[in-house]
């Protein structure tokens, strides 16, 4: 577990590495993406599962952090949640008992071992997850947890599996898409992308990770607008 949770959070356990500099990449496009708005929650999906967007939603978040920003991450991937894994958390509490009103975001929230970061797990995984990040109780906790964090990120589940990550595109001020190289077939990146658009998503761009750049090296990147 600790093994998986450093190549995990390469961003807080490597800083100098060439892969926590793209991460900073990613955070600077996404700071520049918007001239008018301050995006304050993101939304982070890929178009299938195994892609890689849980891990970059961690090192986002910290390199977010890393910038004195108070940061939340919100496991909304109530089926197949892996924050309480990445950052070695319990997960009794969290996203699922926070919207039944079991607990206050306080309670909830939970500090991680990176100055300014903060994450709320998934929480005990509901039956029915795409009802829950739909209710009025999920607008109420996005507006309030912005009361008290300047981000926060959500890893949601993979746009082709399940209907939750079109239910909170439109909820968040931008969406980012991960696509993992050689592995994701442009059909279902373009699938992707065409359901995130139907459900007015802001897509801010892609991440394509684990293109291989270099001999023994890995490489996360970020392209534009898509």
């Amino acid at each position: 577990m600790t093994e998986m949770k450093q190549r995990s959070l390469v961003s807080f356990n490597n800083p100098k590495s060439p892969i926590a500099e793209q991460y900073r990449t990613i955070r600077s496009n996404i700071d520049f993406s918007t001239v008018d708005q301050e995006l304050k929650t993101i939304m982070v999906t890929s178009s299938s599962p195994g892609e890689g967007k849980s891990t970059t939603t961690a090192n986002l978040a910290v390199v977010m952090a890393q910038q004195g920003k108070n940061v939340l991450v919100v496991d909304a991937d109530l089926r197949k949640p892996t924050a309480h894994y990445t950052f070695r958390l319990a997960n009794t509490t969290g996203l699922t008992t926070v919207l039944t009103k079991k607990d206050t975001l306080e309670e909830a929230i939970q500090k991680t071992e990176v100055d300014h970061l903060f994450v709320l797990t998934s929480g005990p995984v509901p039956p029915n997850p795409a009802e829950l990040l739909s209710s009025a109780a999920m607008n109420a906790f996005m507006k309030y947890a912005l009361t008290l964090f300047d981000v926060v990120i959500f890893d949601t589940p993979p746009v082709l599996a399940v209907t939750d990550a079109q239910v909170m595109a439109n909820q968040c001020d931008g969406t980012v898409l991960v696509v993992q190289s050689g592995t994701t077939e442009k059909e279902a990146a373009v699938s992707a992308k065409e359901l995130l658009v139907k459900a007015q998503a802001k897509l801010l761009g892609v991440v394509l990770n684990r293109k291989k750049q270099t001999k023994g090296s890995h490489y996360y990147y970020y392209y534009g607008n898509s």
